[in-house]
């Protein structure tokens, strides 16, 4: 009964401390892991940079200018944002964009208040 005791243990403790074989295997190989990191960075700079655009948009900083909202402070929280909201914050600024450029000679009510809202969302991400 020791001896049967004895062997138990050591299996158990050899199959326990032994590391298993699936753990070893990998998903993906190193070069698509960087592949998949460096287009999340250009996604990242992109969205950055489409913020960037819209805010230099002359209309953009007359609508901020009318409601007092310092466009230099936008820029400077446009560097700061998490990529989540970066995205969000783009997303919005590309149908803004798309509403402008779409031959409009008037900003519409619907445009403005996007415009209103992205400037005050990026100022609360500044704050926040």
């Amino acid at each position: 009964m020791r001896s049967t005791c004895a062997v138990l243990v050591v299996v158990l403790s050899t199959l326990i401390a032994a590391p298993r074989v699936s753990a070893q295997a990998h998903v993906a190989d190193q070069r698509a892991l960087d592949a998949a990191v460096q287009q999340h960075v250009n996604a990242v700079d992109q969205d950055r940079e489409t913020v960037r655009q819209f805010l230099q948009r002359g209309d953009v900083r007359a609508v901020a200018g009318t409601y007092g909202i310092d466009i230099r402070r936008a820029e400077t929280a446009v560097a700061t944002m998490d990529a989540a909201d970066l995205a969000s914050v783009a997303a919005q600024a590309r149908q803004a964009d798309r509403a402008l450029a779409g031959g409009a000679s008037t900003v519409t009510i619907s445009t403005t208040t996007i415009i209103i809202g992205l400037l005050v969302l990026i100022l609360l991400i500044l704050v926040l």
